[in-house]
């Protein structure tokens, strides 16, 4: 990933809205979320809003959209959010694998509790 695509992935990510939308649709896996119930987890939020901020993760290539219907359903663009989290850590380990661990270890912990989670 290119530093200007990272830094427009930060940026959007920088504003509660936008995160809390991002780990919504995060949760809601590859199926993704209708911008109603969207709308109805994040409780505050009116429909020019949500169309604001979701058109700001769109920009930055973190969410897509396809109409089903007559409904629009937002799903994240996981290979994005991969590779912010990749740029973050390309470099940290500069030979030292053993910085990263605790890193790796966090994002491993944290998929396998969603598996159980989800299966369990």
């Amino acid at each position: 990933m290119e530093e200007h695509h990272a830094l427009a992935g930060f940026a959007a990510l920088s504003q509660e809205t936008r995160l809390r939308i991002i780990r919504l649709l995060v949760r809601a896996g590859p199926e993704g979320m209708a911008a109603g119930a969207i709308g109805e987890a994040l409780g505050d939020a009116s429909t020019s809003r949500l169309s604001f901020h979701v058109t700001q993760l769109e920009h930055a290539g973190l969410i897509r959209s396809k109409r089903e219907g007559r409904f629009i359903i937002y799903s994240a663009v996981f290979a994005a959010l991969t590779g912010l989290i990749e740029f973050l850590i390309r470099d940290c380990c500069d030979g030292h694998p053993e910085i990263c661990a605790p890193v790796a270890a966090a994002l491993s912990c944290s998929c396998e509790s969603r598996k159980d989670t989800l299966h369990g």
